[in-house]
């Protein structure tokens, strides 16, 4: 897909998330928009996935966890543009006997999602296990998992590193979101992280790094960690972002983490955020 195409669905993708957020005044706008670029390029230029008839083992497709489940808004946008499921279903984002939960949920069947995930920590593992099974039963097809820089403070995300490299899960590429911030403030300041790439280095990782809000920057470092599974490592890529790109009154603040843009903050977003697919 052209960039410029891929630039069209994100600005679509980043206004479904505000829409979404506002409409309930709760949700997770500022990782989300930051992840946008991300999942967009993902989904869209490097996964092999079956949108419909969807599948819940994976066999033969590529698979993929959200981590940091809190940043559902992005992941249900790009869900539904992708055609996992109707775009109108959005508009029930976070509403009692819906299928879009605040954080994903495999209860109720929304296709594209394989785990419930939300509970920081977990999706390593979740995507490890599911690599292991893959190798397991010849199946060439490679999982992928994000997370964010705040998370990796959970020491399950350790274990899991730990345990990947040691039994050559060489068909898992983890992204770490990369934006310094977390729900109390900048990361350094809550628990600093110190030097990533040494860390996931020193733990057995391949580790490549790449910035978060450039296409084709995107669409090349995905392409090299493709091409660098099944040589005995597993891959990690620090994906350097901003929290709230692309509503300037949201970059780079962690107090929207967590909170919903009120009617004249939802007005002034959109009118930064161009209409390219339809709204829901």
């Amino acid at each position: 897909m052209e960039i410029k195409e891929l630039e069209r669905i994100a600005s679509q993708t980043r206004r479904d998330i505000v829409r979404m957020v506002a409409a309930v005044n709760s949700g997770h706008p500022g990782g989300s928009l930051g992840c946008t670029d991300f999942l967009t390029v993902l989904y869209n230029h490097v996964m092999k996935h079956t949108p419909s008839p969807f599948s819940m083992d994976g066999i033969g497709e590529d698979v993929f966890y959200l981590s940091n489940g809190h940043i559902s808004p992005v992941w249900y946008s790009t869900l539904a543009r992708c055609g996992y499921f109707p775009v109108a279903e959005l508009g029930t984002f976070r509403k009692l006997g819906g299928r879009l939960q605040g954080h994903p949920s495999t209860d109720k069947g929304l296709p594209g999602i394989r785990a419930a995930s939300g509970s920081l920590g977990q999706g390593l593992s979740m995507a490890i296990g599911t690599a292991e099974t893959k190798k397991l039963n010849g199946d060439k097809s490679l999982v992928y998992t994000l997370h964010g820089d705040g998370e990796l403070q959970e020491g399950q995300i350790w274990e899991a590193a730990m345990y990947a490299a040691a039994k050559k899960i060489d068909n898992v590429i983890a992204t770490i979101d990369f934006n310094g911030r977390q729900i109390d403030g900048d990361v350094d300041d809550v628990l600093s992280l110190g030097n990533l790439k040494q860390k996931w280095q020193a733990f057995g990782w391949e580790v490549l790094e790449m910035d978060g809000h450039n296409m084709q920057e995107l669409i090349d470092t995905l392409s090299k960690a493709k091409s660098m599974t099944g040589r005995g490592k597993p891959i990690c890529i620090i994906m350097t972002t901003e929290m709230g790109q692309g509503v300037d009154f949201m970059v780079g603040s962690h107090k929207w983490h967590g909170v919903a843009p009120n009617e004249e903050q939802l007005a002034d977003a959109l009118s930064q955020l161009e209409e390219t697919l339809g709204d829901y």
